[in-house]
């Protein structure tokens, strides 16, 4: 093989290599930050992954919000009407949060069936519901 031809197919290799790596590191990184939605029923029928950080929402179930006097600890039941979870969250809850309203939590669900919310967002306006919680109420009613 001529010496500059050598050369090039060299080049050309070391720079597929080193591609190839960078694409994969960022597919890698990618699919770490990853946060799927979870129906409260595909979460009771066990679909959801343990300790891995998830998205479920819902309608906060009337009557099911208990909180901690002592503590910023706050439990409650989000529905999707066929099913329930119960989420439990450290922290201040958005004003916007009450009862019978959508929210969306994010968390990771333990051996219990609990999830563990680091973040609970609530709907910002009347009209509005997460994309997310709409598609399931309405496959929950459907089935």
């Amino acid at each position: 093989m001529h010496p500059v031809r050598k050369k090039r197919v060299i080049t050309i290799s070391v720079i597929l290599v080193v591609l190839s790596a960078a694409i994969g590191l960022v597919m890698y990184a990618l699919s770490q930050n990853i946060n799927l939605f979870y129906s409260p029923s595909q979460i009771a029928a066990g679909e959801a992954p343990l300790n891995v950080t998830i998205r479920a929402g819902g309608m906060v179930v009337d009557g099911s919000v208990k909180r901690d006097s002592a503590s910023l600890d706050v439990a409650f039941m989000v529905t999707d009407y066929k099913h329930s979870v119960l989420i439990e969250y450290t922290g201040i809850l958005p004003d916007l949060f009450r009862e019978g309203q959508g929210i969306v939590a994010q968390g990771k669900l333990d051996e219990r069936g609990v999830l563990i919310a680091s973040e609970v967002l609530a709907k910002h306006d009347e009209e509005y519901m997460p994309p997310e919680v709409t598609d399931a109420l309405e496959k929950a009613k459907a089935e």
